[in-house]
């Protein structure tokens, strides 16, 4: 009789969870968060590959057209001056032209501690910590960290794509 009683509860519980699961969010809903977060992943993937080869182009395009980038009061706004600002960056890191024998250290741009969180079917917001590291460049040049910080993204639907609304990488708070 007591396990009897216990299986009753159990499946009592169950529907209950399932109750409030399915009152909650319908199977569509599931489904299209399940592809948005999919989507969103290979996004941020691109982002990552498109800083660190220092792929101006792709890296703009990952933007929203009025996307902008911050690390402080002074945000690049807009797809073009995000690709200006990558392409700076590949030149200051280079410097001088250097020797046909030297090569730029590969870069890393790493994200942990991922929370990411729908607003609404069109809008996300991704909350992280970011590494940036560059690899060793031989014996004399160990692997080192570049720069550790937290990160506020914020994402938009355009047209059925996931795009980057705004990238800020020195919240305040």
């Amino acid at each position: 009789m007591k396990k009897l009683v216990g299986v009753a509860v159990l499946a009592g519980v169950v529907l209950t969870a399932s109750a409030v699961f399915t009152a909650s969010k319908s199977d569509d809903d599931v489904l299209r968060q399940a592809k948005d977060r999919t989507q969103i992943e290979e996004l941020m993937w691109r982002y990552a590959r498109a800083l660190d080869t220092g792929d101006a182009a792709t890296y703009a395009s990952l933007y929203t057209p009025d996307g902008q980038f911050g690390a402080g009061a002074n945000p690049t706004k807009g797809r073009e001056a995000l690709k200006k600002m990558i392409e700076g960056v590949g030149q200051r890191q280079g410097g001088a032209q250097p020797a046909a024998d030297t090569k730029r250290p590969p870069m890393y741009h790493m994200t942990a501690n991922e929370q990411l969180r729908f607003i609404d079917k069109d809008h996300a917001r991704i909350d992280a910590y970011y590494i940036t590291m560059f690899g060793a460049a031989g014996e004399g040049t160990p692997a080192r960290v570049a720069a550790v910080g937290r990160s506020i993204d914020e994402l938009e639907r355009v047209n059925g794509a996931w795009l980057i609304k705004s990238r800020n990488v020195a919240p305040q708070n």
